[in-house]
Formats: structure tokens, sequence, C-alpha cells
């Protein structure tokens, strides 16, 4: 006869926040908004952006230049790159002072989930200083759409970008993103809003015993 025991076990409500479902054909209009959106960043990285080779090599480049090179497009003031910047920009975000984010898009795959797994807790944490009509709204891509982002901002490699709130020509993906990805739910967030106690629970989870080998 199998033998099982009973295990209790306490439930935490600090357990993995979901990631928004985005479908695959919402996905593809995103990228397509957001690679429009970059390109004139890539274009000017490209142009008139030189990769640097030292001091020496940086000063003889100006004394060589004649014609001035163009100002950086406006949007680059509101476009953040990179899990670092981009999370240390979520924790300050409910300073009176911060430009908040209005979209943050975090590659998922190519990479382990450690480096990433934080963003949906912060992004519904940052949320909190947003009406919830401009709640920052999480979108996760795919292997394919970074290697896009990529070409369209003229960098080897981009892990995740945000855009600030009001960046300029983002109207339009701002709020094809807001009216197709739902903000980021935290239930134990809602749990600590309402100000309710609540009892410990306490699962009973019935489990097999092994059988006890013979002497």
């Amino acid at each position: 006869m199998e033998r099982k025991r009973i295990v209790h076990t306490l439930d935490t409500p600090f357990s993995v926040v979901e990631w928004p479902q985005i479908s695959q054909e919402d996905q593809d209009v995103i990228l397509e908004l957001l690679c429009h959106l970059l390109s004139p960043l890539g274009t000017h990285r490209r142009l008139f952006v030189t990769p640097s080779k030292g001091m020496r090599d940086r000063k003889r480049k100006r004394a060589q230049d004649e014609d001035p090179v163009p100002p950086t497009p406006e949007l680059a003031g509101y476009v953040d790159v990179g899990l670092s910047h981009i999370s240390r920009t979520l924790q300050t975000m409910s300073g009176k002072d911060a430009k908040p984010y209005s979209v943050v898009f975090v590659a998922r795959s190519g990479q382990s989930s450690a480096f990433h797994c934080h963003f949906p807790q912060m992004v519904a944490l940052a949320s909190r200083s947003q009406p919830p009509e401009k709640a920052v709204r999480l979108v996760g891509i795919s292997k394919a759409c970074e290697d896009n982002l990529s070409a369209a901002l003229g960098i080897p490699r981009v892990s995740s970008i945000a855009l600030r709130e009001d960046a300029p020509q983002a109207k339009g993906l701002v709020d094809f993103v807001r009216e197709h990805v739902k903000p980021v739910e935290v239930a134990w967030l809602k749990e600590a809003r309402a100000g309710q106690y609540l009892d410990t629970k306490i699962d009973a989870v019935p489990t097999k015993i092994g059988v006890k080998k013979k002497a």
C-alpha cells in the first residue's frame, strides 16, 4: 500500500508576478512601431558617432572635422537602454521630479530569467505614482525582436528599452500599447493597499513516503 504523510506549508503572497500576455499579432505591430520610432537614433549614430579609439584619436578627429555634427534627435533624451539603467530609474520613479516611463520593453529570451524576473514587480511599484490610465506598461519581447531593435538603434545588443512619458513622436506607439497591453497586476500589492488583516494560510499537502529498505 502506498504510504503518505501530510506536509504543512505556508502560502506566501510574494510569489512570482506574471508578465502581461501579448498576442503575436500585437507584438508584431508594437515592434514595427518601435523600430520606426527608434530608427532616427540609429541613423544618427551610424553617420556621426565614431567608435572611440582613444584620446589621441578623438583630438585628431575633432581637428580634422570641418562641418559640425548635427545634434542628437530630441527623442534620445526620452529613451533609456540597458537593464541596470532602467532598473535604477524604476526605483526612483516615485520622486516628484522624475520623468516617468510610459513603456518598458524587455528581451526575455536568450538570457537567464534572473536578469529580468524583477521587472514585473518593479514596474507595478513604479506605477503607484501614476494615474491608472498612465500606469507603466511592461512588454516582453522575443530574441527576434531584440535583433531588430539592435539594428534600429545601431548598437550591437539591446536587452531592454524604456520610453519616458511624452516622448516625441511616440504617441501612436504608446496609445497602442496602453490599449492592447494590460498593466502589471500584483495581488499582494492590492491587499497591502486595502489595509485589511489576513489570516496566515497553511496548506496541507499529501506527500508520498518512500518504501523503507530492508536491512
